[in-house]
């Protein structure tokens, strides 16, 4: 698997962009909708074809009839980083070799976007939600790609949780990333126009 975005979460989009402009010292720009979760984002391009999103649940969109992903409907404090998303090949196969609880492939789409994610039945993915949620892209179209440069490069996702070397069994080497034992949570170093600045 290799390292695709980050999202960062709030009670309203206004926080988690918020929250991500003041740390980096750059704005965001325009997402959109996904409307099978009731949900809305907006976007900062990273170098290597990565890139970040600001996620909360779009007030104004239905109530999407099953928990949210990212479980953001039990996402509570300030806003945080809250995930982070990587990219397979073949999402099937890869969680048939994962255990229970990662997610089942749900097909979705913004815009000419289309994709296929692991969700969880729950929304919340296991090690306190510190697994990564897995994504396989459908066609030549990412974000990354669509997206003005930001000048923001992120030079290392540090991953901590108590069980770290277990979940590294479980997920292997993933560039770019460093898993630590610690308090579960994620941090974001990440060099900008305005020098080496973290977001967690």
């Amino acid at each position: 698997m290799e390292l695709d975005h980050l999202a960062v979460g709030a009670a309203t989009l206004e926080e988690a962009v918020s929250h991500v402009e003041e740390a980096l010292g750059v704005r965001m720009q325009s997402g959109g909708h996904h409307a099978r979760f009731g949900t809305y984002n907006r976007l900062l391009g990273l170098a290597d074809g990565l890139y970040l999103e600001a996620i909360a649940i779009d007030p104004e969109a239905p109530d999407p009839g099953r928990p949210r992903w990212f479980d953001l409907d039990r996402l509570s404090g300030p806003a945080h980083l809250r995930n982070w998303i990587c990219r397979v090949e073949d999402l099937g196969a890869t969680l048939a070799d994962l255990p229970q609880g990662v997610g089942a492939p749900i097909d979705l789409e913004r815009g000419d976007l289309r994709w296929q994610m692991a969700v969880p039945d729950d929304g919340r993915l296991p090690y306190d939600n510190i697994f990564p949620a897995l994504i396989q892209w459908q066609g030549a179209l990412h974000p990354a790609n669509m997206l003005a440069p930001s000048g923001c490069s992120l030079k290392r996702l540090v991953v901590s949780h108590p069980d770290a070397r277990e979940l590294s069994g479980l997920i292997g080497a993933v560039e770019r990333v460093e898993l630590v034992t610690g308090p579960a949570g994620l941090k974001a170093e990440i060099d900008t126009p305005n020098g080496l600045r973290v977001l967690e």
